[in-house]
């Protein structure tokens, strides 16, 4: 079955989702020009997404995606905590943040029965997972709702796990790709492939429709991503400078520059490697910091000078998601941008295997 066809969409176009710059809006505005809109609800309380389900579906009556997180939680570790706070401290100091204050815990929890429970209510057409599938018993009442299933793979044994495991259709995500690596299976970053050599590989070895992601930012990437055996593709960085995006103004800031040429993959936002344009916190600790506790602990000791950086017009300490194309990159109606990017359609492409 075609990826199109399995997702009732017109264009093979699929908006990422991207907690924290983006929310119904942006997911409407794909999904009415043809594509497949996404909302993050991984940090969103049931009566958030409630309301931003309710909004998209004002504003379209197209196919859009719900994404959710399924990682493992760890247990808190207060010796770790305490070691990340200590290595942050100086920042507190610099910018007046109260350490006293801050709140501890994690500001991500996986999927669970509260958020099946939820499918079940709202019934969205397609459900998107990051790190891995939730537990058969939580994917199967998902599947009883009558979603479609997506799920991000970064090596060909994730992608291989996810097709066994009941995945509808795997994103092949790059290691050109913005925001968290989607790993699950190994924690080794000598595994990650660039996009287009993952794709390669993995539309060779599942049967079901592979979406690619990581550093597709205009039609001819997404003409070289079909050539490759892909049924459509998975777009972030290009359009966080649309009106429709809650991008920040340092955020935007940031892409519109030269910094944004440079990025790395990095741990500390949240404990766990994302793709982000290096700013002062990445370069001072990171990239890959050991203190920084496992995901997502670390979120919530650096939220507090992320705010106060940015209420001075600072993007010191903030986590600018980006890939590393940032060429697409335009301030342009996301509807305008979807459709751009499906003209890289038009050249045509190697069927996939699905």
């Amino acid at each position: 079955m075609s990826l199109p066809h399995l997702l009732g969409i017109d264009l093979p176009i699929v908006q990422a989702p991207m907690a924290g710059v983006q929310g119904s809006a942006l997911a409407a505005a794909v999904s009415q020009a043809g594509g497949l809109g996404s909302l993050p609800c991984a940090m969103l309380p049931a009566d958030a997404v409630r309301d931003e389900v309710k909004a998209i579906r004002a504003h379209t009556d197209r196919p859009f995606n719900l994404n959710f997180f399924c990682h493992e939680m760890p247990a808190p570790d207060p010796q770790s905590e305490r070691q990340w706070r200590a290595a942050l401290h100086a920042y507190y100091l610099e910018l007046g943040v109260d350490e006293a204050s801050i709140p501890q815990g994690a500001s991500r929890m996986p999927f669970g029965d509260a958020a099946a429970a939820l499918l079940d209510e709202l019934r969205p057409p397609v459900v998107s997972f990051h790190f891995g599938l939730p537990a058969p018993d939580l994917l199967a009442r998902v599947k009883a709702c009558g979603a479609r299933v997506l799920s991000s793979a970064t090596t060909v044994d994730e992608a291989l796990w996810l097709e066994a495991h009941g995945a509808d259709a795997v994103i092949a995500q790059g290691l050109d790709a913005g925001g968290h690596r989607g790993v699950f299976l190994t924690r080794d970053l000598s595994s990650q492939m660039g996009t287009f050599a993952l794709v390669a590989q993995v539309a060779r070895a599942v049967h079901v429709p592979v979406i690619a992601a990581g550093g597709i930012a205009d039609a001819a990437g997404v003409a070289a991503a079909l050539a490759l055996g892909a049924q459509g593709v998975q777009v972030g960085t290009a359009y966080l400078l649309c009106p429709e995006a809650k991008t920040s103004a340092v955020h935007r800031a940031a892409l519109a520059g030269s910094s944004a040429r440079c990025t790395t993959l990095t741990n500390v936002f949240s404990g766990r490697p994302a793709r982000a344009i290096v700013n002062r916190i990445v370069r001072e600790l990171g990239p890959i910091c050991a203190q920084a506790p496992a995901f997502p602990y670390a979120a919530s000791a650096v939220a507090p000078l992320r705010a106060r950086a940015e209420s001075m017009g600072s993007g010191d300490f903030s986590p600018l998601w980006a890939g590393q194309n940032t060429s697409g990159c335009r301030e342009l109606p996301a509807a305008e941008i979807t459709r751009a990017l499906a003209a890289g359609t038009q050249a045509g492409g190697a069927p996939g295997r699905g």
